[in-house]
């Protein structure tokens, strides 16, 4: 998908959209995402910080979309489990930066096409304005080739 068609969809798909999480940066070859959220009455918890569901959500598919569009129509690629570990309120406009490297994505590939599948824990930080962890989340990941 063009890189700019999904940031259009993505920042209008309603659950991002009523919790507010924005889709602010996409590289061109989809080895970086950026996303945010800033803190309003609709992502709020009882206690007036961020609602750890509103958080894990701005986490949720990214991963996954980045490498569906890497690896290319060959591959399946699904989000298999998350946890999320909480270590500060989330205060604030806050941020996520996924990364994929290129060794990284080729050791994908390989133990996928080696192995018939490959599963495994891809972990993101969730920041605050200071920059500080205020989060993070695993991801758990299912790659394998396609056999049709």
């Amino acid at each position: 998908m063009p890189v700019k068609l999904l940031m259009f969809i993505g920042n209008l798909w309603a659950p991002f959209r009523g919790a507010g999480i924005k889709i602010v940066k996409v590289s061109d070859d989809y080895r970086l995402m950026e996303v945010e959220m800033k803190l309003k009455w609709s992502n709020k918890n009882y206690v007036g910080t961020h609602f750890g569901g509103s958080m894990y959500a701005m986490t949720d598919p990214f991963y996954m979309m980045m490498l569906i569009n890497i690896l290319g129509p060959q591959y399946v690629v699904w989000d298999k489990a998350a946890k999320i570990e909480f270590k500060k309120p989330g205060k604030g406009t806050i941020r996520v930066r996924f990364e994929l490297g290129e060794e990284e994505i080729l050791a994908i590939k390989e133990k996928a096409d080696d192995l018939g599948k490959y599963v495994f824990d891809k972990s993101v930080d969730i920041k605050n304005e200071s920059d500080e962890v205020i989060a993070t989340v695993v991801k758990t990941l299912y790659v394998r080739r396609r056999c049709d």
